[in-house]
């Protein structure tokens, strides 16, 4: 399945997606410096990229990862459940789901890096192609 860039996201998704943008957490920020501009194997990330009802962290299109880092508050309530509903849900639109907590980033960004890297394979395309960079 191909996914659009932005598969059923309304016009209130992106409308929060682009206030998100100015308000990124200090992990947020520091993850972003490093894949941004295809500082990270040459693959482009978005950020606060809407899909569906969801506003993903970041987004690689071309590999379908999406990365997300995670506060204090994905512990508490119901919130882990939720993340939990949420990444099966992305994965039933053929996306990878990997999570990072803030302190991780924020502690030990070449790890954190190096497992984003591990997770940078292209998709297959349709008819069993692969993507070539």
């Amino acid at each position: 399945m191909s996914l659009p860039f932005h598969e059923k996201a309304s016009a209130k998704i992106f409308e929060r997606a682009r206030a998100l943008k100015k308000v990124m957490t200090p992990a947020e920020n520091l993850l972003w410096l490093n894949l941004r501009n295809r500082k990270t194997m040459g693959y482009k990330f978005r950020r606060q990229h809407p899909i569906s009802n969801f506003i993903l962290d970041f987004y690689c299109h071309e590999c379908k990862l999406v990365i997300e880092v995670d506060g204090k508050i994905h512990l508490v309530d119901g919130n882990p459940a939720y993340d939990l509903l949420r990444t099966k849900e992305l994965e039933s639109f053929g996306l990878r789901v990997i999570r990072f907590t803030n302190e991780q980033v924020l502690e030990n960004m070449s790890e954190v890096l190096v497992e984003i890297r591990k997770n940078l394979t292209p998709a297959p395309l349709p008819g069993g192609e692969r993507n070539m960079i």
